[in-house]
């Protein structure tokens, strides 16, 4: 078995070249003229171009194909071999990876796990974040959950830029929202997820998710760009997390934003996030004001879909949108509004109720 690379290379580029370099660069690791690599124990690891395309522009595509035992089925070996050393020696940038099915982490959740918990099979989910982002405290969250839970939000989380500040400790913040959950529950008979971010440094993080789930956290959000992916894979493996993780693309614009260099949006918010254990994977929507294409955010949807994973589009959702987003995405999806529901003039739960009024219109 192998994993497949397309790297796209702008006109001025010498596709062979260059396409050559990482081929042979980025797996046996020298181009010295006295080496010929016929020897099997040079082919069970070198890389092979499989093919050059040019297009219209000018700018070529190149598709490049990996031994699977150069990696170790994970993210960070995979992303060290197809593109490390190479992404600081020419222009390029990665716009799909093929892996196996079986590369990687499945999601304990996903599409199917969320919808069991929340008891929802028939309509997209939604989701808001507690706003304003920074300066509430522990109590603060709680009014708000137990306004948006009564108004029937089926998920809540954290602002990604909210951590284990002393204003609204991480753990106090669980603390203060559990009892809002469980008499959600007791007197619904039905649950809302609260996905707490969980921070720190790495062996922190996962000492700080273990204890937030024993503590009764029923979702974790993790900023997988901020941490690694290796934390995710950590988080998606671990026995004693059997919560969703919820996963926000903070710094995703640094890594993918330019035409010529670095991953697409497709390859981080979709292939990676889907094969390193995310249950769901907030996306910039193409409706909103963050920068996303409508075909970047359908690919990355169908990415995600196909291994059981939830998109979650975001930034810039309110009620005239839903429609569209609806059309777009079927019922399978997270519809994330955070302003679109919080900053209603008539208060938060006045905010979820006309949001699910679009949903239930646009169904």
């Amino acid at each position: 078995m192998s994993i497949e690379v397309d790297y796209l290379f702008p006109a001025a580029i010498d596709g062979i070249k260059q396409s050559e370099m990482i081929a042979i660069g980025q797996t046996v690791g020298t181009w010295s003229s006295k080496y010929d690599y016929k020897e099997d124990s040079f082919q069970n690891y070198l890389g092979q171009v499989v093919s050059l395309t040019k297009l219209e522009n000018g700018s070529q595509i190149a598709r490049i194909k990996f031994p699977l035992n150069n990696t170790e089925n994970d993210i960070g070996s995979l992303l060290t071999m197809i593109f490390g050393k190479y992404s600081m020696a020419g222009t390029a940038k990665v716009i799909q990876i093929k892996l196996p099915d079986n590369y990687g982490t499945r999601p304990k959740f996903g599409i199917t796990g969320i919808r069991e918990q929340l008891k929802v099979w028939d309509r997209p989910l939604a989701m808001s974040i507690f706003k304003p982002a920074l300066g509430l405290s522990a109590k603060e969250h709680a009014k708000i959950l137990q306004e948006v839970a009564w108004a029937g939000l089926d998920i809540i989380k954290d602002e990604e830029l909210l951590g284990n500040f002393p204003s609204a400790p991480t753990m106090e913040r669980l603390e203060a929202c559990r009892p809002i959950i469980e008499q959600y529950q007791e007197q619904t008979g039905k649950t809302i997820l609260y996905a707490v971010n969980v921070t720190g440094r790495a062996d922190l993080l996962l000492e700080r998710a273990r204890m937030l789930v024993k503590n009764g956290a029923n979702a974790l959000l993790l900023n997988v760009l901020s941490y690694g992916f290796s934390v995710l894979e950590a988080l998606a493996g671990d026995p004693q997390i059997q919560v969703p993780i919820f996963v926000h693309p903070a710094l995703a614009g640094a890594i993918c934003g330019s035409p010529d260099y670095g991953l697409s949006y497709q390859v981080v918010l979709g292939t990676l996030m889907a094969h390193a254990g995310a249950d769901a994977v907030l996306l910039p929507s193409s409706y909103g004001n963050l920068q996303m294409t409508a075909s970047q955010e359908h690919q990355i949807r169908d990415i995600l879909r196909s291994r059981n994973v939830f998109p979650v589009p975001s930034a810039g959702l309110r009620p005239a949108i839903v429609p569209q987003a609806i059309a777009d995405y079927g019922v399978d999806v997270i519809l994330n509004a955070g302003t679109g529901i919080m900053d209603h003039q008539s208060g938060p739960k006045k905010g979820v109720e006309d949001f699910f009024q679009a949903i239930i219109d646009s169904i």
